[in-house]
């Protein structure tokens, strides 16, 4: 079977043989935790914590700064003992909620269940916005946002991008082999927030048991795994859109 690709690209080696078989662990909790407030592209979000609260993994310490926005939650329970700039990812000082963990991981009350099969779409994509959701590339684009394009520009495909094609990367590959059920509860909601016709799953052809894997659980389910020619950069998103569905993203697009 001939695979899928885009034109050009590189061939680095994978390296991938050193974490691809080895099971996500969960790391201990630390006994300080620096919660930055600005934790994607759009305006930060803004503390509702003063020092010397208390706070519940998964309370909201930071509300939305605006619609290119999204709350920010304590990762655990323990006690508010700063708010000060602290360094952040971007190489800049920014503000920042510190928590000194109790070690109890006591949770906050959850948000009311939905049930996304009947769930109207608007309501779905606030309540991403309300956990917090944000894209895992180098913008941290607020996911509620990308899920919202203009009127004039429906969205008829949804393409899942399980290529990582990064040197050494394979967070997605063992997420796949691990959590595939979830990953796949994740895409019955996308397809009900955008009521796409196609939906597609790219997996580079490194990844053999990803692919059968994810093939298995989607049968039946309108969903097409596609594997893809190991190459950099095949999950590159316009080179995604172009190996699978062969349409080219316009400039500007």
């Amino acid at each position: 079977m001939r695979l899928k690709t885009f034109s050009g690209g590189l061939h680095p080696p994978d390296s991938k043989e050193y974490s691809a078989g080895c099971a996500i662990e969960t790391c201990p909790l630390p006994e300080e935790l620096v919660v930055p407030l600005s934790q994607h592209i759009g305006a930060p979000a803004k503390p509702v914590v003063q020092v010397g609260d208390r706070v519940l993994r998964g309370q909201v310490i930071g509300e939305a700064g605006g619609f290119v926005s999204v709350p920010v939650h304590a990762p655990t329970s323990g006690e508010v003992v700063a708010m000060e700039p602290r360094l952040h990812p971007s190489g800049r000082e920014l503000p920042a909620v510190v928590i000194r963990a109790d070690g109890e991981d006591a949770a906050a009350e959850p948000l009311p269940a939905l049930d996304p099969a009947t769930a109207e779409p608007d309501v779905l994509k606030n309540r991403i916005r309300e956990a917090g959701l944000v894209g895992m590339g180098g913008a941290t684009f607020p996911t509620h946002v990308k899920l919202s394009p203009p009127p004039e520009k429906p969205i008829d495909t949804l393409i899942l991008n399980g290529v990582e094609c990064e040197p050494f990367l394979t967070a997605d590959h063992r997420l796949m082999l691990e959590e595939g059920e979830k990953i796949l509860d994740g895409v019955a909601v996308l397809q009900r927030i955008l009521g796409v016709e196609k939906t597609f799953i790219g997996i580079e052809a490194n990844k053999p048991d990803a692919i059968d894997h994810m093939g298995c659980l989607c049968s039946g389910r309108n969903i097409e795994v596609v594997p893809l020619e190991v190459k950099y950069p095949q999950g590159a998103e316009k080179q995604l859109i172009c190996a699978i569905t062969g349409r080219e993203v316009p400039s500007g697009g």
